[in-house]
């Protein structure tokens, strides 16, 4: 039996790409009959320009000004949206400060999230921060599809890559992907090196793992360690197989008061060329 999505969580600003990742959502929504919720998240202008408080209030009006319409942009993208028939849509916004501890506590009750990778030449995207996907990823411990801000997605998990490796994320991540790949009418794994699991006998794995829920997956095992460039051979690949998703998982840590990404999640979040579906 497949297994079905019941709530997406989808992340809305001010830029041209939210609609993008809207109506994706419903499309998602639609084949597992989910509900999908439109969270609207950027911090006030107000509180992103530095201003002089001596400027006078027609500053501070201004700002916010700036922010009423930028909400107003973003509920029209909302709005306007055509109806999706079985899909329940519902429209919420963030008013608690920084936005991003406030998006992770609603990204706890989502089965998948809808992001958007950052577009550093749209002036819309401030408000947002620029590791957005990773932090609410580390900090809810959600999966996420992170959608490309560039290049049209016709379709999204037709014909689906899995970067796999025996690691907490992309386990998480595979499990977190399984409604899309019984759906997929192609599944890749590529994968680099050989496991030693210490186990002789009857021993799990991925392709058995895949086949119990019914996802027959065509494997591409390459030789010697993982290359260094991981990330943009596995978007080469990925681009080779004429995949719309990309499955991996996202691997980072904290350390001080940030999150640091590793090399190979921090490529394909800055360089992507087609939808990942990521975990941490």
């Amino acid at each position: 039996m497949k297994e079905s999505l019941t709530q997406l969580l989808v992340h809305l600003d001010a830029s041209p790409h939210a609609s993008r990742r809207l109506e994706v959502a419903r499309a998602i929504a639609q084949t597992h009959g989910a509900a999908v919720t439109a969270l609207y998240a950027v911090t006030p202008a107000l509180l992103v320009v530095p201003f002089a408080p001596e400027a006078g209030p027609s500053v501070a009006a201004a700002l916010g000004e700036i922010d009423a319409e930028r909400r107003a942009r973003a509920r029209a993208v909302f709005d306007r949206a055509p109806a999706v028939p079985g899909v329940h849509a519902a429209w919420a916004e963030v008013e608690d400060y920084p936005i991003v501890p406030a998006f992770v506590r609603q990204a706890l009750y989502a089965d998948l999230l809808v992001l958007g990778q950052y577009d550093p030449e749209d002036s819309e995207s401030a408000g947002v921060p620029f590791d957005f996907p990773e932090l609410v990823m580390a900090g809810s411990g959600k999966p996420a599809l992170v959608l490309p801000y560039a290049g049209a997605m016709p379709s999204v998990g037709q014909t689906i890559v899995i970067a796999w490796k025996p690691t907490r994320e992309a386990a998480r991540a595979v499990s977190a992907a399984v409604p899309l790949l019984q759906r997929a009418r192609r599944v890749h794994v590529v994968s680099w090196g050989e496991a030693s699991e210490g186990v002789v006998g009857a021993k799990l794995g991925l392709d058995d793992y895949l086949k119990l829920r019914g996802v027959e997956a065509v494997w591409h095992r390459e030789g010697g360690p993982e290359p260094s460039a991981l990330g943009d051979l596995l978007l080469s690949r990925a681009f080779d197989l004429d995949a719309d998703l990309l499955v991996m998982g996202c691997y980072g840590h904290g350390r001080a008061r940030e999150w640091v990404l590793g090399g190979t999640s921090r490529t394909i979040l800055r360089s992507m060329t087609l939808p990942v579906l990521m975990a941490h």
